[in-house]
């Protein structure tokens, strides 16, 4: 039998060691699927519930393996489906490539069924690379270079075949006029700036006396050449969220998050420092870094698209992270006086102090926060974290100290939701031996978290490790964006909008084959996290929680506390509680540190 065209994309798909494809099938890859079938399913085709699902598989995977994350769908609506799982990946620049079905070449502007102009459509999202196949030699061509450009350039490339195509019989591209050949493989690469930009920012760094760091994704791979800087130039070190697993949270002198999910004492490190070096981050939020003109700036990124944005950085390294770090350690002094770093250390070991308080504060009938902060000393030495956006991605931020082989993400630029139990999937396709846990909030879990338990139990017998815990803060409504419009516009809660339906996620999962628990009393809190981490299978925690405790920014004031007050005024349903639980955290913030102590959950001795 003569081979395929489709036959030829998922030999291609092999020899560029793709082991697995995320997708849902459909007419408009009929194709692809019957040469999966001839390929004895390798690459493994990996059944999602949803199109965009499989994309966030795909970004799951990629997130956590380092490779390529590839994704399939059909036609038309396939298509569609796949854009907000692929937006983000591009926004937090994640190699992902996405091969799409269309309709026949024949139909094509006829306006024929699932008839959709795909290259338009994809043109943003794949605006590195997105082509349409016609005919047999373009390959392999147009799939080398969609690999190659997705790594490359760390976004999203989109290859899309009409059905017809797909039947061919394939012929490779001759050595001929208007052919092109081409080669497999990806060459690594470490760029590194100039001695002389090298000097120039060395000279930045040594005159600062308050260095402050801000450590992105792109610092994952130079752990051991941060901490080397950071002691060197007596600096603190703040986290972007995307770089949340870049460093230990142990460190004493890592300050965690930064940003309105931040912590009090990266707001501080920002606020006061004379000097910031930012290493592998696009931070975007400008107000969180030092005023204009209180702060020198260095900034190291591999991209450089992606220099000299957020801040008036005074030198613009372009390079590899650690690389550039192994060049410029040599270059800088080692700071004269410790007081800058003694601050540091000592606002931040404050703020624990506070975020335990702050979880150990009683609430109707389990505190989020407590939920969260119970996971740290359980945490395996190996997770794989997720977060899904919302409230919960504020205690993830908060509350958890990554460290060593721990691994996180979340959706950081499109910030959507819906990622967590996705993620959380194409990571244990990653590391089938590493447990995962995936913290997500009531909302996305409708949205469709509860779709992809059926995916985790059609697949999950064949990890090495097979636990996968899905912890649901159940609270009954949108809370973020609840919050949201208490804080910053003083308005009410608007029941029609944020309220959500209780559901029994337990017993769903339990339904579905896996295992299930509804936590209603804090004191229940930590047996189930020891429950679901020793359990043979897949685990759904339904944490019943209180939507009344305020996820707090970093900066906050009483005028904030007020601003949301104001909204009793214009008859928020949840008036008592909100403010009730707003003032007893906020007032963590305020009590000496010499009077805490290991309080438990369910007392208000500390308040």
């Amino acid at each position: 039998m003569s081979k395929k065209v489709s036959d030829h994309i998922l030999e291609r798909l092999r020899e560029w060691g793709v082991e697995h494809v995320f997708a849902y099938p459909g007419d408009g890859i009929n194709g692809l699927l019957a040469a999966w079938g001839r390929a004895d399913d390798n690459p493994r085709f990996i059944q999602a519930r949803h199109e965009e699902m499989a994309a966030f598989e795909a970004v799951g995977y990629a997130k956590f393996s380092g490779k390529v994350g590839v994704c399939a769908a059909t036609s038309g609506p396939g298509a569609v489906h796949l854009l907000n799982g692929l937006y983000d990946a591009k926004l937090d620049h994640v190699p992902v490539v996405a091969i799409v079905g269309q309709t026949n070449r024949s139909a094509m502007g006829g306006s024929y069924q699932q008839e959709i102009d795909l290259v338009s459509l994809y043109k943003d999202v794949a605006s590195d690379f997105c082509e349409m196949v016609t005919v047999p030699e373009q390959l392999p061509n147009v799939l080398d270079r969609a690999m190659r450009t997705a790594m490359a350039r760390r976004s999203v490339t989109a290859v899309i075949i009409p059905a017809d195509v797909q039947e061919l019989d394939y012929s490779p591209p001759q050595h001929a006029f208007k052919m092109v050949p081409s080669s497999l493989g990806m060459p690594q690469y470490a760029p590194v700036p100039s001695d002389a930009d090298l000097t120039r920012a060395a000279e930045v760094l040594n005159a600062g006396e308050k260095v402050a760091i801000l450590v992105g994704q792109g610092a994952r791979g130079a752990r051991q050449e941060v901490m080397a800087l950071a002691d060197r130039l007596g600096a603190g070190v703040a986290k972007a969220l995307l770089g949340k697993d870049a460093l230990d949270d142990d460190l004493p002198y890592v300050t965690g998050s930064i940003g309105l999910l931040g912590t009090r004492p990266s707001y501080e490190l920002m606020t006061d420092c004379d000097t910031l070096l930012v290493i592998g981050s696009s931070f975007p939020y400008t107000q969180f870094l030092p005023e204009f003109g209180q702060a020198r700036a260095v900034q190291i990124d591999i991209d450089p698209h992606m220099v000299g944005m957020r801040y008036p950085f005074e030198v613009n390294l372009v390079g590899d992270a650690r690389q550039t770090l192994t060049r410029l350690l040599p270059l800088l002094d080692a700071a004269k006086d410790n007081g800058w770093r003694k601050k540091i250390e000592k606002n931040t070991a404050r703020w624990w102090e506070v975020m335990q308080r702050r979880a150990a504060v009683d609430a109707d009938p389990v505190n989020p926060e407590y939920v969260i902060h119970a996971l740290n000393d359980l945490l395996p030495e190996n997770v794989i974290l997720s977060s899904d956006s919302g409230s919960a991605a504020n205690w993830y931020a908060r509350h958890l100290k990554l460290r060593g082989a721990m691994r996180g993400s979340l959706s950081g630029t499109l910030a959507t939701m819906g990622p967590g139990v996705p993620y959380a999937i194409g990571a244990k396709f990653a590391h089938g031996d590493r447990p995962a846990i995936a913290l997500v909030g009531d909302g996305a879990m409708q949205m469709n978290g509860m779709a992809e338990l059926i995916t985790i139990a059609k697949y999950y017998r064949e990890w090495e490790d097979p636990r996968l815990i899905v912890a649901v803060l159940n609270n009954r409504d949108l809370n973020q964006v609840t919050w949201e419009m208490r804080a910053m516009e003083g308005a009410p809660q608007f029941e029609a909008s944020q309220s959500l339906p209780d559901f029994p996620y337990a017993d769903f999962a339990r339904m579905a084959g896996l295992d299930g628990l509804r936590i209603e009393k804090p004191q229940d809190v930590r047996g189930a996290w020891e429950t679901a981490l020793a359990a043979d299978r897949p685990c759904v925690l339904d944490f019943v929680t209180d939507p009344a405790v305020p996820p707090i920014p970093p900066h906050a004031s009483f005028d904030q506390i007020e601003a949301a007050a104001t909204s009793i005024l214009k008859g928020d349903s949840d008036r008592a509680g909100m403010v009730r639980q707003g003032f007893k955290a906020k007032v963590q913030e305020f009590l000496p540190g010499h009077r805490h102590r290991e309080d438990k959950p369910g007392t208000e001795d500390d308040t």
